[in-house]
């Protein structure tokens, strides 16, 4: 009998730990309010976990390492140096934080465009062409979608349309690190399928399958409905000459 009510928190607990995978309007518990079993707790003889720049989930993520608060810098994954200003919480949304800038080490967004991740951050860049766009951590452009509503946030880019425009999906628990974007135009929208996308401004964000690497706008301008967003959620400039491609 008490194996088998044992077997029962465990899966109860499992349940509830699998509900924060996803993001969104429903109310998931906090792992903190879960009462683990025994089973499922990590022992004294097990490292303790990691709070690197490749750990940006937990309770002090925020908290720079003795070594970056020591140098003032961290030149990161790509060489980037960056101040040693530590981030404060700007804005939450349920379960996303939105800081105050950048994390203060160099954070490797997942290199696939159609999966989401716990840690976001966004960056503006200058064009001398459309003006300032923003892109993700690893440099990639984010678009907008004229077909999309601000007030309320809502994408209406489903199906066959989010194949060729990926959204930007932050996954719950979240924290997004805007550097040079208003931390309180930040958010998400939940998405049809209960994902979460980030949105600037009420518009959702998203980015183009065919831009191979970072600084490529190949879906500025595409059916003159996507274009590049600029850091106060607008659209950018269409770049003159560019044909209009269809890409739903």
């Amino acid at each position: 009998m008490m194996r088998r009510a044992r077997t029962t928190i465990i899966v109860a607990t499992l349940a509830g730990l699998t509900g924060l995978a996803g993001c969104g309007s429903r109310q998931t518990p906090s792992t903190d309010a879960i009462p683990l079993p025994v089973a499922l707790t990590r022992s004294a003889e097990a490292p303790a976990p990691s709070n690197g720049p490749g750990d940006l989930t937990g309770a002090d993520a925020a908290t720079p390492s003795p070594s970056a608060s020591a140098t003032g810098q961290d030149s990161g994954a790509g060489g980037i140096q960056k101040p040693n200003a530590k981030p404060t919480v700007a804005k939450t949304q349920k379960w996303v934080k939105i800081f105050s800038g950048p994390f203060d080490k160099d954070i490797k967004p997942n290199a696939d465009k159609t999966k989401g991740s716990h840690t976001v951050e966004l960056n503006v860049v200058a064009n001398d062409q459309i003006g300032d766009f923003v892109t993700d951590g690893a440099g990639r452009t984010l678009y907008r979608f004229d077909n999309d509503t601000q007030k309320p946030p809502k994408s209406n880019c489903n199906g066959q349309c989010a194949e060729a425009w990926p959204p930007l999906l932050i996954k719950s628990p979240g924290k997004i690190f805007p550097d040079g974007i208003d931390p309180q135009l930040v958010g998400y929208v939940e998405r049809a399928d209960h994902t979460c996308q980030v949105t600037i401004n009420g518009w959702p964000v998203y980015y183009f399958i065919a831009d191979a690497k970072p600084g490529d706008l190949n879906g500025q301008g595409v059916n003159g409905k996507w274009f590049a967003i600029s850091p106060n959620g607008g659209k950018t400039k269409a770049i003159p000459g560019f044909p209009l491609k269809s890409a739903n």
